[in-house]
């Protein structure tokens, strides 16, 4: 396994790169049956999802069955390590490449602290106001409305998320106040088109009672870096044909027009920088026994109940 950091043109960090390989099959897993997706850790359904006929959103049914790949983390350790997302994220990487049950699996992995929860909506709510309406509610089961947020981007916890009072939020409010809480841990999955909590239920919930912006690490996949040489071929040779296209419009208008090496010049930089930090869609593997085996799964699950009912 391999690691690097991710930075920007001015040397600030953008993230952790994890290369991995010989990790064929993760112990946090999403396998398909068609539309329908089940999220395994360890051979124990954790969340069943079935995408509507429509595509406008996902029917889901979490099982209690999911175990933080995180182990708990100490005060002491929070104070040491707070405002440094960089140290952060070496920590949490480690131990998801040491858990039996994380998502990670052999390519390339990105672990950043850039927020991709982007305030699309609820642009004047508090803090809490907004981080409670990106989750989504509903215990056991509930529905990710993709029409209603243009593309969910919500955080859908594998776990309910405690109450305020609950003693373990208790604890994390107090470093939510002193700005030293851990943060957040995130798995974007793209059959979902949302954010799933592996670790950080609790301070998650602490965040919003104190109505402070949650600390976050992100973790996707990126291009994987067998990839990469293909990527950046495609992307000089966008580069190129951009100043003959502006070479051919000068030999037509004349000198007012640019020469387009700054505008291009800009593309390619962002271009090159987003083989990096862009999203890669999740894998998914294959339902052994597909759809006949999900729906096996689903009445286990609910004990026999006709779930999902459309």
């Amino acid at each position: 396994m391999q690691r690097s950091n991710v930075t920007r043109d001015d040397g600030a960090w953008m993230g952790l790169s994890l290369d991995l390989q010989d990790r064929h099959l993760p112990g946090l897993c999403v396998l398909s049956a068609g539309s329908q997706l089940l999220v395994f850790q360890q051979s124990r359904p954790v969340l069943l999802a079935d995408v509507d006929g429509h595509f406008q959103g996902v029917d889901f049914r979490r099982t209690d069955e999911y175990r933080s790949c995180i182990p708990s983390l100490r005060a002491d350790v929070a104070r040491g390590l707070a405002g440094s997302p960089e140290r952060w994220a070496h920590r949490l990487a480690q131990h998801l490449i040491d858990s039996s049950g994380s998502p990670l699996h052999e390519g390339r992995w990105m672990l950043s602290a850039r927020s991709p929860l982007r305030r699309r909506h609820h642009a004047d709510a508090s803090t809490a106001e907004y981080w409670s309406s990106m989750l989504v509610e509903g215990h056991p089961h509930g529905y990710i409305d993709w029409f209603v947020h243009s593309g969910s981007w919500e955080v859908l916890p594998l776990r309910p998320v405690p109450d305020p009072g609950d003693s373990r939020v208790k604890a994390y409010r107090k470093q939510a106040r002193e700005g030293v809480l851990p943060p957040v841990l995130l798995w974007w999955v793209s059959g979902l088109d949302c954010h799933l909590i592996l670790d950080g239920h609790a301070r998650l919930a602490a965040a919003i009672a104190e109505s402070v912006e949650p600390p976050l690490l992100h973790l996707h996949r990126s291009v994987p870096r067998a990839d990469l040489a293909l990527r950046i071929d495609d992307a000089v040779g966008f580069y190129g044909r951009e100043l003959a296209r502006f070479a051919e419009l000068r030999a037509v208008q004349g000198p007012a027009v640019p020469d387009g090496a700054t505008i291009a010049g800009s593309q390619l930089a962002r271009r090159l920088r987003g083989l990096d930090t862009t999203a890669q869609p999740t894998w998914a593997w294959p339902l052994p026994g597909g759809q006949a085996q999900w729906r096996r799964i689903a009445r286990e699950v609910t004990s026999g109940q006709d779930w999902p009912r459309s």
